[in-house]
């Protein structure tokens, strides 16, 4: 079998990602990141997986706001669909760009029309970004105003400013694609939804259509910041009940920092990795230890499988049920 080359990349990337995360538990010390992950004790760790469900909600409506009044479906369905994304892409090794896909699929097995569901979603992705411009801004004024300077805030001040100033420029680049730049937007959405070629001029048209509500984007938007502090409140919950009595500034500048640069390396499937040195840099700026933050890299990975795994397997079982009903009728 020739692998195609995109996918041997990724391959690479996942390797080398898995290899550093290896390598950075333990020097570590892997014993202490484990127990210090055990100290959240089971009932800890279900209350964590909880947790996640609201936060669908919140991911989902943020995308069900963008769709205009005349295509409007239930909310569920887009709910449903983002659930769908994020297990996809914290599970399987397709990177974001699989999970996107595969939400705007699950969308349109639900009867949304082609155009929407994807018009829909690379603008939600649009305002997902613009969200965590506003994210990532606050955690580094945390970091430059609350912790001493020193070397190691220097360089990751540095680093997460690169990773700051990579969101903004890729967002600004998205933005423009999609308001002036019509034929490499029927391009990109050719790409990425290869059977949607056909109609990608109409899907033009909904992001278009979608833009001129400028109250719906702002609120999409809106919805999405609360995401990313509802994500890092997740965090300071983990620590809490880990027993480490953290402030909540500081818990939102750590998850802040650690999404941008796991922007820097979008590339990697599932910021494998890139995920485990960022905790283990950043946790210590703000008097929380290497093995805290990583035993919460740990414990995130954990409850992504826990959520995400039943999420897939009912989608799969769902779709094909569905498909042997259609496979009956015809």
């Amino acid at each position: 079998m020739v692998l195609r080359a995109p996918k041997f990349r990724l391959a690479v990337l996942a390797l080398v990602g898995c290899a550093l995360a290896f390598y950075i538990l333990k020097s570590i010390g892997l014993k202490s990141i484990l127990l210090a992950a055990a100290t959240l004790g089971w009932r800890g760790f279900g209350i964590l997986c909880v947790y996640q469900l609201p936060l669908f909600v919140l991911l989902g409506t943020a995308w069900y706001v963008l769709i205009p009044a005349s295509y409007r479906s239930r909310a569920p369905v887009f709910i449903w669909a983002r659930m769908v994304r994020d297990a996809t892409s914290d599970l399987l090794p397709f990177s974001h760009l699989g999970g996107i896909v595969l939400g705007a699929r699950t969308a349109m097995f639900r009867g949304v029309l082609q155009r929407v569901a994807i018009g829909s979603m690379v603008t939600d992705v649009t305002t997902e970004m613009l969200a965590q411009i506003a994210f990532t801004a606050v955690g580094l004024v945390v970091l430059a105003t609350s912790t001493p300077r020193t070397s190691p805030q220097f360089s990751t001040t540095n680093t997460a400013a690169f990773g700051f100033v990579t969101v903004v420029l890729s967002c600004a680049a998205f933005v423009a694609f999609q308001r002036y730049g019509r034929p490499l937007t029927t391009k990109l959405i050719s790409r990425l939804f290869p059977n949607a070629a056909p109609a990608t001029e109409s899907v033009a048209n909904c992001i278009d259509e979608i833009y001129r509500r400028p109250a719906n984007v702002a609120l999409s938007v809106l919805f999405h910041c609360g995401g990313w502090v509802a994500s890092a409140l997740s965090t300071w919950i983990a620590l809490f009940l880990m027993g480490v009595h953290a402030r909540v500034w500081p818990v939102l500048a750590i998850e802040s920092l650690v999404c941008a640069l796991r922007s820097m390396a979008f590339l990697v499937p599932n910021g494998i990795g890139v995920q485990e040195v960022a905790y283990a840099a950043i946790a210590p700026l703000f008097g929380i230890g290497a093995e805290i933050g990583l035993a919460v890299s740990v414990l995130k990975r954990a409850r992504d499988i826990a959520v995400g795994l039943p999420i897939l397997l009912l989608c799969q079982w769902t779709e094909g049920r569905n498909f042997l009903s259609y496979k009956a009728t015809a």
